[in-house]
C-alpha cells in the first residue's frame, strides 16, 4: 500500500478591509479575526458597536475561538482606536468601569429596539381590528334582529 499524501490545510485567504467599514455594515455578518499577543489567530462574532462618552467608539465582540479565562456565553469590550497611520485598529478595554458601562449602553439599547418593535405590533394590531370592526358591527345586529325574532316565536307559542 502506498502511504497517503499528508493534506495541508489552508488556511483562509487574508483580505486587507477597513475596519470600521467592516464594523459598521448592518448587513456583515462575517466573523472578525485578530491576532493575539502570542500571534494566535482568533475569530469573534460581532454583537455590537456602540458609542460611548465623547467622541468614543467600542465594539462589543463574542469569540468563536476558544480564550482561556472567556467562557461560552461571554462577551469582550474593544475600544476602536486609530493606529500610526490613521487605520482603526481594536484594543481590549482593560478599564472594568468602561467596559460595564459600554454593556450598559448596549442593554439600553436592545430593550429600547424591543419597546419599538413592542409598540409597532400594538398599533398594527390596532390598526387590523379597526379595519375588522365596522365587518363585525354590521354583522351584530343581524344577529340581534334574529335573536329577537326566536324569543317572539317562543313567546308566541
Amino acid at each position: 500500500m502506498a502511504p497517503r499524501k499528508k493534506v495541508e490545510e489552508k488556511e483562509e485567504d487574508i483580505v486587507k478591509v477597513d475596519l470600521l467599514d467592516v464594523l459598521l455594515d448592518e448587513n456583515n455578518t462575517a466573523p472578525i479575526y485578530m491576532t493575539d499577543a502570542s500571534g494566535r489567530r482568533l475569530k469573534f462574532d460581532q454583537i455590537a458597536v456602540i458609542p460611548y462618552g465623547e467622541d468614543s467608539l467600542y465594539c462589543i465582540l463574542k469569540p468563536i475561538s476558544k480564550i482561556e479565562g472567556v467562557a461560552d456565553d461571554e462577551a469582550i469590550v474593544f475600544r476602536v482606536e486609530e493606529d500610526d497611520d490613521g487605520e482603526a485598529v481594536l484594543n481590549l478595554e482593560e478599564n472594568e468601569e468602561i467596559a460595564i458601562a459600554v454593556f450598559d449602553q448596549y442593554y439600553t439599547l436592545v430593550e429600547e429596539e424591543e419597546n419599538k418593535k413592542a409598540e409597532s405590533k400594538k398599533k398594527a394590531a390596532k390598526s387590523t381590528a379597526a379595519k375588522a370592526a365596522p365587518k363585525t358591527a354590521a354583522k351584530a345586529p343581524a344577529k340581534s334582529a334574529s335573536k329577537t325574532t326566536s324569543k317572539k316565536k317562543t313567546d308566541a307559542k
